[in-house]
């Protein structure tokens, strides 16, 4: 499966406007953002647990990064519920399902082969500090490494925000909205800028709590198989 696999093109998504599509597991469905790979694959999705689903246990070959958008995420690493950021690396595992039912924004196959590094965040407790030089701007840090910086902004209302795109950028809108190359982003929209790119938005009159990961398209691989 190809889906948005033209990494120096300029992609958004508008996922609220999107069909839910079944996966092969009951109660599990999903909206693909990008993907390269049948269902071992290399993607960026929305994903969304009917009340009571599950997966069975398996092994996160390639690593699993999400951000828990609505309701209650569960495995047996604990409950995580909206706004909480896990990375789960390569050769990690897990069951995960929900009771309570929720939605997650998830990428898979987008880490270092090497990275054991486990992160769980929940980002509703983080503070964020103003950025000089940035008017308006606000970061929570959450990971970085040689590859990628992983990060949460807060846009104050009608800031205008240039974002550094070195390595190509995505961005989710968790919370409000923005204006950028003329297209309107709201909640749970996604942007892909590729490496040379560049990203001047300005903020909805609520502001924007946006999600952005930049650096990470230099290492744009397909899943190996095994």
């Amino acid at each position: 499966m190809q889906i948005n696999t033209d990494f120096d093109k300029r992609t958004s998504v508008h996922s609220e406007m999107l069909e839910w599509k079944e996966s092969p597991m009951k109660g599990v469905s999903r909206r693909m953002l990008d993907r390269i790979g049948g269902e071992v694959a290399r993607a960026t999705t929305i994903v969304r647990y009917d009340p009571g689903s599950h997966f069975s246990a398996h092994v996160h070959t390639g690593g699993e990064e999400f951000i828990v958008l609505e309701g209650v995420f569960q495995d047996e690493h604990g409950d995580f519920p909206a706004g909480s950021y896990i990375r789960n690396p390569p050769e990690s595992k897990h069951t995960p399902g929900s009771e309570p039912g929720c939605v997650i924004f998830v990428k898979l196959w987008q880490f270092d082969p090497k990275d054991r590094t486990h992160i769980r965040i929940d980002m509703n407790k983080l503070g964020a500090v103003p950025v000089q030089g940035r008017p308006g701007v606000s970061v929570s840090p959450l990971f970085k490494d040689e590859r990628e910086d992983v990060r949460l902004e807060h846009w104050a209302p009608g800031a205008d925000v240039t974002v550094d795109v070195d390595g190509g950028a995505e961005l989710l809108v968790l919370e409000g909205g923005f204006e950028e190359s003329g297209e309107s982003f709201a909640r749970h929209s996604w942007l892909r800028v590729p490496i040379g790119g560049k990203v001047v938005a300005k903020a909805g009159p609520d502001g924007a709590k946006v999600w952005i990961k930049t650096g990470g398209l230099r290492f744009v691989e397909p899943p190996k198989a095994g």
